[in-house]
């Protein structure tokens, strides 16, 4: 059993930066693939980023592909989602995910085997 914990989230304005921590309590981290999602109100969670267990494979939506920077520290068991210049459609609940396949975690979220409990991020226009 794999906990996710999320920090980081805050207010910023657009244009700013923030960067978003997840670290997996229990399990073995360096098992897994990391991804985060993010949910708008009203709206559905939708990928953000992954990356694999070693981080030499990264992958980003297009919504934020050149702005935001997923990584990794296994030694700290802790994923990173660095984020720049942020716009007011960033705004979102920001959650971290973990699942031994990589492929799950990109693109078959109904079988994500673990997720945090989310970072609210705000985009201030």
């Amino acid at each position: 059993q794999v906990q996710l914990v999320e920090s980081g989230g805050g207010l910023v304005q657009a244009g700013g930066s923030l960067r978003l921590s997840c670290v997996a309590v229990r399990g073995t981290f360096s098992s897994y693939a990391m991804a985060w999602f993010r949910q708008a109100p009203g709206k559905e969670r939708e990928y953000v980023a992954a990356i694999d267990w070693s981080g030499g494979a990264t992958d980003y939506a297009d919504t934020v592909k050149g702005r935001f920077a997923i990584s990794r520290d296994n030694a700290k068991n802790t994923v990173f989602l660095q984020m720049n210049s942020l716009k007011p459609e960033d705004t979102a609940v920001y959650y971290c995910a973990a699942d031994t396949n990589y492929r799950v975690v990109r693109a078959l979220i109904g079988r994500i085997m673990y997720w945090g409990q989310g970072t609210q991020v705000t985009v201030s226009s």
